[in-house]
């Protein structure tokens, strides 16, 4: 087996519609939907924009952004002048950055989610906001449970079991009190906080990093317990705000986005689902995945090769082999490299290319953690059916 040494380049910051990066594909493209909400006329647009200016494939990304693919150098100003007339372009690079506020999909009108939101957004654009890491966000998770717990962020505001606000930073219990009117000025303060207190040495950095070294946080941000409680990740189907609809590793067609923008608005959400403002049902079709038990909600996989070069090999035909092979309630992440973009928290299974016949394999880890097994070949672990099985149920 023909083994690559490859050491993946960690680049520090995501794309945007301004700064794009380069793919195996052609440039990918993201747009962060603002307040996590497309209009009926912005998904047909982008959905249109897509088959124009790019290859017509659209994907969902785990911080609740919708981004083009196959877009070239020749479209690219195409593209942001579509995206602009739609009210979907930033200032600047700089204020896009800045920008990465979640929001949680099943707000309800005036619960002071949209409020947080917009006052949040409305403060990062500010000339004085931190200029926090490429990566650092921000999550407004304000329902009566958490819903967010596992979606990545940096600075979380909930709702404490009282029902008051708490801002706390990721990887702490312990936040401050605050009011919507508050809200937003509490969590700038505590990400200045975050860059004073050396959190982004180099401009890299998470605030869950920083709380593991034992860093100390001001009285105020240890005052306040956040609740033991939290909602269950959500699946497809129906819910009191809409719609849930899912999609093979988070990609559609962009035909798909357009017949779904005839339903509603859309809420773009972090596990890579649209909520359909409203409904009770959507069509179906190949794109979608509306049963919460489709197998295909049981493995992850990044774009792979050759999408990405920093991939080793093809990543999504063998996690869609294998989607039938993992029981209920299990994950198996697919990996091109040892970065594992597409879940960096840890799996019952990750398969990490190693090249492009072989994958290792770490049992309840990472794709940066050490192996347990080295070098299967896709086709031996497509031929013996029982392999992934005993993996899984190793001690």
């Amino acid at each position: 087996m023909k083994t690559v040494s490859h050491q993946p380049e960690i680049k520090g910051w995501c794309p945007g519609a301004l700064r794009p990066m380069p793919s195996g594909d052609g440039l990918v493209v993201r747009v962060r939907p603002r307040d996590g909400l497309l209009t009926p006329e912005q998904a047909r647009g982008i959905a249109y924009l897509a088959r124009r200016c790019g290859n017509g494939l659209i994907d969902l990304s785990a911080r609740a952004n919708v981004q083009m693919r196959g877009v070239s150098e020749a479209t690219y100003g195409a593209l942001i002048d579509g995206l602009r007339a739609l009210g979907l372009i930033d200032l600047s690079t700089e204020a896009e950055a800045r920008r990465n506020v979640i929001v949680t999909p099943f707000w309800r009108e005036g619960d002071g989610t949209q409020y947080l939101a917009r006052a949040l957004t409305d403060a990062l654009m500010e000339p004085d906001a931190p200029q926090t890491p490429g990566k650092f966000g921000y999550a407004i998770d304000c329902g009566p449970l958490p819903v967010m717990r596992s979606v990545s962020a940096d600075i979380r505001v909930e709702r404490c079991a009282d029902g008051d606000l708490i801002v706390r930073p990721d990887g702490s219990d312990f936040g401050a009190s605050a009011t919507d009117e508050t809200a937003a000025a509490t969590a700038l303060a505590l990400a200045r906080w975050f860059l004073e207190s050396g959190g982004a040495p180099e401009g890299r950095g998470r605030m869950a990093a920083l709380m593991g070294r034992g860093v100390g946080v001001p009285a105020r941000f240890s005052a306040v317990r956040a609740s033991s409680l939290a909602a269950a990740e959500p699946g497809p189907g129906p819910t009191a705000q809409g719609f849930l609809v899912g999609f093979p590793f988070g990609q559609m067609q962009a035909e798909t986005l357009a017949e779904l923008s005839g339903h509603g608005t859309l809420r773009v959400t972090p596990w890579r689902m649209l909520l359909v403002e409203g409904a009770t049902d959507v069509p179906r079709n190949a794109d979608l995945i509306t049963d919460p038990k489709d197998p295909l909600r049981r493995v992850v996989a990044c774009t792979g090769a050759p999408g990405c070069p920093q991939a080793l090999a093809a990543t999504r035909p063998l996690a869609q082999s294998i989607a039938g092979q993992i029981p209920q309630g299990a994950l198996a992440h697919v990996s091109g490299c040892a970065k594992g973009c597409a879940h960096p928290s840890k799996a019952a299974l990750t398969l990490v290319a190693r090249g492009p016949d072989g994958f290792d394999v770490v049992r309840k880890g990472r794709a940066c953690d050490p192996p347990d097994v080295i070098g299967l070949s896709p086709a031996r672990i497509l031929s013996n059916p029982d392999l992934l099985t005993e993996l899984l149920n190793a001690p």
